[in-house]
């Protein structure tokens, strides 16, 4: 027989019961993912704002140096079609010891989004030159993965995450927390220069970015910063171009994504874990309300990313292996809702 808790119980649960269906943007249930669901892309007045950058071990023959700085410009494709709702994850506060009856159930409820990422180069070049930059149109990644909007109880104020699976062999969980502002996107400025390839500067200095690029060792670096790819994009600061983002911004829904919180992490393939370990990922996405005029985009979606990679002895004297920034940025608008007659992506 029924009690009174277990029935409230189980309507609850018959209250929460998963469902898996096209995701919509009029979802409540998403939260801070309510706009994602459809497609992003880099329309004709945001063809090539994608910017990539990743140095990889090369040995240049007859040279010194040990690997090469590859740069891209990219458009790409993103579609958040399927939304997962309730899932379940089940768990039990067991009260004081002792206390009969005291234990409550402590179910936390996740919605997750599912998305598919397809991103093409524009142009690409490398120094030294390895004839592997490849031709324009190339297919440079393919990503499909899930954002998460978890429910109470949470851990730490840990409320969103994103599950993302790379066909180099790598697969990564980062955590993290979103907020809700009307302000434009504060862009910070990072630096792409390798961690422990030289001497930290004297406690309570600051880097000197030109006489570093001085090293023998960072020329591909000092190429690329004297001679902008594609006129534009400097490796040493590879954020600077995101700073050209509207700033009639109605609402800005900001999600923060780490790798390095509490139990989140990456896991890669014995060769990549070798030759150049993937060790971390930090992402920063904009989902941005514009007051846009009749001709300009209602909402864009902007995001930096920046993996490490890890190869080759530190330099600095510190133990371990030097961290080389792999940063992509781009800005993309929306193009189309997720509906049933599309929910997935027919054109790959």
């Amino acid at each position: 027989m029924l009690t009174k808790m277990d029935s409230l119980y189980t309507e609850r649960y018959r209250a929460n019961s998963r469902v898996v269906e096209i995701a919509s943007t009029t979802d409540e249930e998403l939260g801070p993912l309510k706009l994602l669901p459809g497609t992003w892309k880099n329309t004709d007045r945001l063809n090539g704002r994608g910017w990539n950058m990743i140095a990889l071990p090369f040995a240049e023959e007859g040279g010194a140096l040990d690997y090469r700085l590859l740069v891209n410009q990219f458009n790409e494709e993103i579609k958040f079609s399927l939304v997962d709702k309730r899932v379940p994850n089940r768990g039990i506060d067991i009260g004081e010891p002792g206390v009969r009856g005291d234990s409550t159930n402590t179910d936390q409820l996740v919605v997750t989004l599912d998305y598919e990422q397809m991103i093409s180069q524009i142009a690409a070049d490398d120094f030294p030159k390895s004839g592997l930059a490849g031709d324009p149109e190339l297919a440079i990644h393919h990503e499909p993965g899930l954002f998460l909007h978890m429910g109470e109880p949470r851990i730490d104020g840990i409320n969103i995450a994103r599950l993302a699976s790379i066909p180099h062999g790598n697969s990564a969980l980062a955590l993290g927390r979103f907020l809700t502002t009307d302000q434009p996107a504060r862009i910070e400025d990072i630096s792409g220069l390798p961690i422990g390839a030289f001497p930290a500067p004297p406690e309570g200095e600051e880097v000197d970015v030109e006489a570093l690029l001085e090293r023998a060792y960072l020329a591909p670096y000092k190429h690329f910063h004297d001679n902008r790819f594609e006129g534009l994009f400097d490796p040493v600061s590879p954020n600077a171009l995101l700073n050209a983002l509207p700033t009639n911004v109605a609402n800005n829904t900001v999600l923060f994504l780490d790798t390095k919180l509490d139990r989140a992490g990456v896991h890669n393939i014995p060769f990549v874990e070798r030759q150049a370990d993937v060790s971390e990922m930090t992402a920063t996405f904009w989902i941005l309300e514009l007051e846009g005029g009749e001709d300009e985009p209602e909402l864009l979606l902007a995001y930096t990313q920046t993996v490490m990679l890890e190869f080759f002895p530190r330099r600095d004297g510190e133990p371990g292996l030097i961290k080389w920034p792999h940063v992509s940025i781009n800005v993309m608008e929306k193009v189309e809702e997720a509906t049933p007659e599309k929910p997935t992506m027919p054109g790959y």
